[in-house]
Parts: structure tokens; sequence; C-alpha cells
């Protein structure tokens, strides 16, 4: 399990969708996941500190979550199977820990609410992590792991869509910004 970062909220200018990239802490590895636009204006409303007038639905669930004893400890994007991130919401409710299935775009809402931390899980990092060469381009996830075994067609077929999604985003302004 390794901690990630909200790099940035982008928006693909091949098909218009949103996506969050999120940055693994301590390495330049990126793990993008494609989001609705509700969810990326939610993400995005609390990153900015923008007032509402009324609670959105990440608020609310943080106010539940909070008036029924409960908090977030953590998430984790935990699997990825047919081009579908998966997530778990991770609660202390009482003493007891609770696992919670959810969409990665709703557990990251409810991070950022909460100042919890995003995890993901190592497997889902080594195939769907991107890290950029020496020129900001995408390369690949894991070095030499993934140069040391050839790779399977049905694998190559299956991460086709994030290929061609990572190689349509403008990623010149990373080396640009501030890191912490």
């Amino acid at each position: 399990m390794k901690e990630l970062s909200i790099e940035s909220i982008r928006l693909s200018l091949m098909n218009y969708q949103r996506v969050v990239i999120l940055r693994e802490k301590d390495a330049d590895r990126y793990l993008p996941i494609w989001i609705g636009p509700a969810e990326a204006d939610a993400i995005a409303v609390r990153l900015q500190d923008v007032s509402v007038a009324r609670p959105l639905t990440h608020d609310l669930l943080r106010n539940l979550i909070e008036q029924l004893g409960g908090r977030v400890v953590y998430i984790l994007v935990n699997d990825l199977s047919n081009d579908t991130f998966f997530a778990r919401i991770v609660l202390d409710v009482n003493g007891e820990t609770l696992e919670i299935d959810s969409r990665p775009s709703d557990a990251i809402a409810l991070a950022v609410r909460v100042d919890a931390p995003i995890f993901a899980a190592e497997d889902v990092l080594d195939r769907a992590g991107v890290v950029l060469d020496e020129e900001g381009q995408p390369g690949s996830a894991s070095s030499a792991s993934i140069e040391s075994r050839p790779v399977d067609p049905a694998e190559l077929e299956r991460l086709g869509a994030f290929k061609d999604f990572i190689e349509g985003l403008d990623l010149d302004d990373f080396d640009q910004r501030k890191r912490p």
C-alpha cells in the first residue's frame, strides 16, 4: 500500500472526460483515474476552499459519519478490473474498523473533506501507474520488472485505453508545480 496525493484534476482534450491525477508520495509515479464531472467538481470545490450555500453530497456523507460517531481513517484504491478502479473507505466507528466499498472518485471527494490519507494497492500502481521520462512523457510504471519480461498481448489490449488517454494529456506543467 502506497500513499498518494492529489496532483491535479484534468480535462482530457480527446474526449472531455475528467481525470484525477494521483501522485505517489516520495516517488514520480502517477495514477490517473477517470471520474465524472460531478465528482471532479466535488473534489475541486474542497481543494479550492470554495464555499457552498448548502452541503454537497460528500459533505452530507462526512456529516453523517461524524454524527454517528465515526471517522474516516483512510481510503484505498484497492483494485482495477476491466478498466474500472475500485476503492474502500476505511472507517473507525467506536473502535471498530469498517471497510465500505466505494467508487474511487467518491472516496477521494470524502477524503479531501476529512483530511484522510489516500492509498493505492501496490498491484494497482504496478498495472496502471505512469512514470514520466526525462522529457516529461509517460513511461512505464515499474522499471526493471516490466523491461525484464515480455508484455502479454491481452494485458496490452486491456490497458490500451489508459495508454491512449495518458498520451492525450497535456503534462507540460507537471514539472513546473511545486512539490511538497
